[in-house]
């Protein structure tokens, strides 16, 4: 999961999130996981990474996960309570037997 904001100037979109910040919440709200810089958490940005996603700003926010099928949400702000425009991505990287490629993840 990225959480994209200055990254996203280079596409032309203006007035964008100046440091992103992402949640990953369960069906029932609870708090999976949260991050406000992706390189912050070492291991999370070795794998980010090695599977070609990371995200071109180091205030971007970004996390590895591995879950079981289900309901989730992704909460996208600015660190400092700005406001603007911010893209998240969801990814499915590779398929339950290890293989395949990273891509958009579709459900």
């Amino acid at each position: 999961v990225r959480g994209l904001g200055p990254t996203l100037t280079e596409s032309g979109v203006a007035n964008t999130l100046a440091n992103p910040s992402i949640e990953l919440r369960n069906g029932d709200g609870a708090l999976l996981a949260s991050n406000n810089d992706w390189e912050d958490v070492a291991a999370q940005a070795t794998i980010i990474s090695g599977v070609g996603l990371a995200p071109h700003n180091s205030t971007e926010a970004a996390i590895y996960a591995s879950l079981p099928p289900g309901l989730y949400t992704v909460l996208l702000t600015d660190q400092n309570g700005g406001v603007g425009n911010g893209l998240v991505e969801v990814y499915q990287i590779g398929l339950p037997d290890g293989g395949g490629e990273r891509a958009p993840a579709n459900k």
